[in-house]
């Protein structure tokens, strides 16, 4: 898909597919450095996937993101329609939704280079907690 017809989807839409290429990279992570119970590894992978950690990670790549991965980043935050579950704060579910929008709108455009560029940086900066399981 081109960037342009990319683009053309809804927020939304970009952070409900970019929330599943999300997921599959932090479950991709943690397997990798884990051989353990699926409860484990749940555990593990779920410390990645919360709004507060998404959050954070969007700080750490605002620095180098294209202008065009800045715009779809600032749609994804600014996306009407989401519903803030209780265990999240709106602000750092908003933010945590426009990484899941920028992830979706680059996996949509296959730049898959980009996407692990960008996920390394976070994985590099926002360690969590590694166990020897």
């Amino acid at each position: 898909m081109t960037e342009k017809e990319a683009a053309a989807y809804s927020p939304n839409v970009l952070a409900f597919y970019g929330d599943s290429v999300y997921e599959v990279l932090v479950r991709r992570l943690i397997v990798s450095g884990h051989n353990t119970c699926a409860g484990k590894l749940h555990e593990l992978a779920v410390s990645r996937v919360r709004a507060s950690y998404q959050s954070g990670a969007v700080g750490v790549i605002e620095p180098i993101l294209t202008e065009k991965e800045a715009d779809i980043l600032r749609r994804g935050r600014n996306a009407g329609g989401i519903s803030v579950p209780k265990s999240s704060n709106p602000s750092e579910y908003r933010r945590a939704t426009a990484l899941e929008t920028l992830f979706g709108y680059l996996a949509l455009c296959e730049n898959y280079e980009r996407i692990n560029e960008l996920f390394n940086t976070i994985v590099k900066a926002l360690p969590i907690e590694q166990d020897n399981t």
